[in-house]
This record gives C-alpha cells, structure tokens and sequence, in this order.
C-alpha cells in the first residue's frame, strides 16, 4: 500500500447508527492512519438522533455523518477501501457491490440499537452498548501490526474482532 491512511468501510442496512459509530470512532482514534466511511444498503435517508446525541456527548465528531447508500462506495472516483466491515447481520447476508481494491472483509455484528423498543433509558442503553462494543473493537483493530500481517492472517485477525463481546455460547 502507498504511504496513505488506510480506508475502513463500515455498512449496515439503515447507516443510522451503528456504521455512523464506527466510522466517528474510527476517524477519531485513527488519528490519521485511517481513514472511516459509513454506508447501508437501505439507508435510512438521517442519522438517528439518538446516534448523534451519544456521539456528541462523547466528544466524536459528527459534522460529516450523514445516512448514504452503499452504491457511492462503488462508483467511479470513490476511495478504494482496504477493509469492508459489516456491522449489522442483515447487511452480511446481502450482496454487496464490487468495492474497488479488494478489499479484505469481515462482519462485526453489533445489536441494533435503532430496533431497540420500551422505556427511553432503556433505548438509550441499547445505543450506549452499542458504541461501547463498537469501540473496543476498533481499539483491537487499531492495535493490530498491520503492516507485518499478510492478507489470510488479517483476514483471520478481522474475524476474530468481529466475535470480541458476544455472550457466550455465541461463537460459531
């Protein structure tokens, strides 16, 4: 890879939450080694509010997030993506667009939050789980010697993360 940050894609089915985390954390803690995108297959057209409030309270930027479809990442002129990571377990079952690059993918499964039902702090919670699984994933991520790791093994290494803060019994 030319001496340039590395491009993360995360998708899921809305990009209203869990994807727009992941690229806000990522951007952050990247500090410049990465590069993070967000997209859905269905977006749902906005952030949701509650994804927004969360990341502002924690200090992530959120001036750039906006809900968009995966097929912009596919286009002509779009950033060639090094990693794909599906978030959501609806969107890793749909047929993906041929992403420019090859990229290396892998799924990181995260509860959506947007689906969350009952009591507003309940919800909240929902969403605050979320970012926290999310986050510590992109810490393994981030910890990584990329550059050392051939493709298998960081494909290996990808997979791996994506099973960091299942309940047990949950890694198939």
């Amino acid at each position: 890879m030319e001496n340039r940050p590395y491009n993360v894609l995360f998708i899921c089915t809305g990009n209203s939450a869990r994807s727009l985390m992941a690229e806000a954390v990522l951007n952050q803690l990247g500090q410049g080694r990465f590069r993070a995108f967000s997209a859905g297959s269905q977006p749902a057209g906005r952030p949701h509010a509650m994804t927004l409030e969360l990341l502002q309270r924690n200090r992530y930027d959120t001036s750039a997030l906006r809900s968009k479809s995966w097929d912009e990442f596919a286009l002509p002129g779009a950033p060639a993506m090094d990693f794909v990571l599906t978030v959501c377990d609806k969107a890793a079952g749909e047929v993906c667009p041929l992403w420019p690059g090859q990229p290396i993918s892998a799924h990181w499964g995260v509860e959506d939050p947007a689906a969350a039902t009952g009591p507003e702090d309940k919800r909240r919670q929902t969403f605050n789980d979320a970012l926290l699984v999310l986050s510590r994933r992109i810490a393994i991520f981030l910890a990584l010697p990329l550059d050392k790791l051939d493709r298998l093994a960081l494909q290996k290494e990808l997979g791996r993360i994506g099973l960091t803060d299942k309940p047990v019994g949950e890694h198939a």
